[in-house]
């Protein structure tokens, strides 16, 4: 079964949060998911937006060219309005964001208007809990121009102990090292409309489980792919991250790549280079 949601307009951010954090699930049964696209045409960005973007992900706007991983955020109320369709009986608070794969076919431009969609695509069942994809893609003037496959995990009660993740072999020596301050992630939710509670303030990431307030997965892509942008030698090009380890605010990050064959490799870690936050690799498409 497949349930379709077209949005006419766009949906206000108040009622979908009051969805996710008033609305009470009965929880996941178990099961695998079915089939939910939501869809949403003509949709125009906003340039105070994108400029308040690009400057607290590090990119250089020139008031015109989308910075590749904006449009995840032009995505976002359609993700919000899949997460909170009833057919996903468990709370979004909950889900865990595994991986983020972009494809960029080519630059956006913010006078573009953007057809948009986003759809549950696959759910596995794992020892974990369930995981499962959110395809999105965003077409103008009938040409695919980006798309992005994002997992997510929603853990079943029983904790199991991981192994920490094992840094790759990129050489650290002269890694970039940068301070993130305490309101990031207030900063970064202004400009995405991402307000998940722990990303916020101290007193609402403990309520669940957290000492300290946890930076979005989506920033740590964006600053990465930020500091990798001068480097680049395409406009069309596939960028694919796994995260590991949270980063918490205020702190010190780290970041590093090496030119590979057909693209880049890059990491995010802590201060002291040792473990890993994030994982990517960046692919020229031609």
């Amino acid at each position: 079964m497949q349930y379709k949601v077209e949005l006419t307009g766009k949906p206000s951010l108040l009622s979908l949060y009051r969805k996710i954090f008033f609305v009470k699930k009965p929880g996941w049964d178990g099961k695998a998911l079915p089939s939910i696209l939501v869809t949403q045409k003509n949709v125009k960005v906003s340039h105070r937006r994108a400029e308040r973007y690009s400057e607290v992900c590090g990119f250089e706007f020139d008031g015109r060219i989308l910075p590749p991983t904006y449009l995840h955020i032009v995505m976002f109320r359609l993700h919000a309005t899949l997460f909170t369709h009833k057919a996903i009986t468990f709370p979004l608070l909950g889900m865990i964001h595994l991986q983020n794969q972009i494809t960029h076919y080519r630059h956006v431009t913010i006078d573009e208007s953007i057809d948009c969609s986003c759809e549950l695509v696959e759910s596995e069942v794992t020892d974990k809990g369930i995981e499962f994809v959110f395809y999105s893609k965003a077409v103008v003037s009938g040409e695919l121009v980006w798309e992005s496959r994002s997992t997510y995990l929603y853990r079943n009660e029983e904790k199991r102990r991981s192994r920490p993740p094992r840094a790759n072999n990129i050489a650290w020596e002269n890694a970039i090292s940068t301070e993130i301050d305490e309101d990031l992630g207030r900063r970064y939710a202004k400009a995405s409309g991402d307000y998940n509670l722990i990303h916020l303030y101290p007193f609402l990431s403990k309520r669940f489980g957290f000492d300290k307030v946890l930076v979005h997965g989506m920033w740590s892509k964006a600053y990465c792919l930020s500091q990798l942008m001068p480097k680049l030698e395409s406009s069309a090009f596939s960028i694919d991250v796994a995260f590991k380890l949270p980063v918490f605010m205020p702190g010190t990050i780290t970041f590093n790549y090496e030119t590979q064959e057909n693209g880049l490799s890059f990491e995010m870690r802590d201060k002291k280079g040792k473990r890993p936050h994030l994982t990517g690799e960046l692919i020229y498409l031609n």
